[in-house]
């Protein structure tokens, strides 16, 4: 069933087109048929149900592709096939046999192409088991690169999607490509979590440790941290490690780096916010634990904890809360942290605004991150002096509390 839900594109112009086309007909079909089917009701009944369905998934699918949020019917229903989106190889639990995919990889990384390899991840911590695609450069697969570590973007999808959308509808495995071969950005491992686990609809996380709830903070960043220094040979000092997305994507970047800066070095945000988004999708997250709600504000973390990350916060002129937030966290940043913004001419909170920022977020983070190295002598200190500072306890599974690196 998952496989023929992932083949039914949500994302097609063509299949668009079609529903719209039908949906035409349908409405049509009301009037004309009216007359005729006058002591039929339930042929009238059924007239008016096709037009009003019809008319509902046009609109979603419309909305859908405007903002890029599922490509299939798959990934809206949250199946968990993702072998057929835009990947490369799927891989067993945790990525346990990564080596046996060396072969196509390095196949693929002559004509210059990395390769995504999806796979599920349980965290250590937290215990949660979520889908995670991972963009491997082509130099990966390069002997002269074996030994090496490799900086990470952490891409966090915006909601209610997962990695799939990145790999996708973001064309982002192209633009890496393209960005590595002009080397405006290093040869880096982006691996895409799901940030919101089964199901999506209704259940927008904001990638926060809920209170009393799931752990989503602590997988995103000390579980999937730590399996991806272990697993894939990521450089483990904070200024390899950059996060990025794009609207609660954007926002959780922020929010996670500012509050791991011991982890983290850069955060990188298209259209995000500067604290969590309350509405009709989001869960009861902080249960009126106001300490908690701080605790995931930007501009609180700035303010009171300031430590050395660079943040970059881009928005579009139409997009005004995002631009707000860009104010926001402009008055509150505070030295040695820093922040890079600009305002973009867009067409509204989707899709088409973001990707077009894709290549200059890359090369804002390439200018920041570092290089493939050598594995860092153990008296290095990976952190790079970085004092964690104490987190409240939200009493969900596995959270951090006090992180000590």
């Amino acid at each position: 069933m998952g496989l023929g839900l992932s083949a039914i594109r949500l994302d097609s112009t063509l299949n668009l087109v079609i529903v719209v086309v039908l949906t035409l007909l349908a409405i049509i079909a009301v009037p004309f048929l009216w007359e005729r089917w006058r002591r039929k009701v339930l042929g009238r009944s059924a007239t008016i149900l096709v037009a009003v369905v019809l008319v509902v998934v046009s609109t979603g699918m419309g909305g859908n592709m405007i903002g890029g949020f599922f490509p299939t019917v798959g990934a809206l229903f949250g199946t968990g096939v993702y072998s057929g989106e835009s990947v490369d190889a799927v891989a067993g639990q945790n990525g346990s046999d990564l080596d046996k995919l060396r072969d196509a990889g390095a196949m693929r990384a002559k004509e210059g192409k990395g390769s995504v390899v999806h796979m599920t991840v349980t965290g250590k911590r937290t215990g949660l088991t979520r889908d995670v695609s991972v963009y491997f450069p082509p130099q990966y697969y390069d002997p002269a690169y074996r030994s090496l570590k490799f900086p990470v973007i952490e891409w966090i999808p915006n909601y209610p999607s997962g990695p799939e959308v990145v790999t996708g509808p973001y064309e982002m495995p192209a633009k890496l490509d393209a960005a590595i071969a002009k080397h405006v950005l290093p040869p880096t491992l982006v691996i895409i979590p799901d940030p919101t686990g089964k199901p999506k609809v209704g259940h927008d996380t904001e990638c926060i440790d809920e209170v009393n709830g799931t752990a989503n903070d602590t997988y995103l960043s000390a579980d999937i941290r730590d399996w991806a220094i272990e697993r894939l040979g990521a450089n483990p000092q904070r200024k390899a490690w950059t996060m990025a997305g794009w609207s609660s994507g954007g926002y959780c970047a922020m929010n996670l780096v500012t509050r791991h800066p011991q982890w983290y070095g850069q955060a990188a945000s298209v259209s995000g916010y500067y604290k969590a988004s309350v509405d009709a999708e989001t869960e009861n997250l902080f249960k009126g634990r106001q300490d908690i709600a701080d605790a995931n504000t930007v501009t609180v973390n700035l303010q009171k904890h300031p430590s050395p990350v660079d943040i970059l916060a881009i928005a579009g002129d139409k997009e005004n809360f995002e631009s707000f937030s860009i104010d926001q966290i402009q008055a509150a940043v505070r030295a040695p942290a820093t922040l890079s913004s600009w305002r973009i001419p867009d067409a509204g909170h989707n899709m088409n605004t973001f990707k077009a920022q894709v290549p200059d977020v890359l090369a804002w983070i390439g200018a920041r991150t570092v290089p493939p190295c050598a594995p860092q002598d153990k008296k290095i200190i990976t952190n790079g002096g970085v004092t964690p500072w104490s987190l409240p306890n939200t009493g969900a599974k596995g959270a951090l509390v006090d992180v000590v690196e």
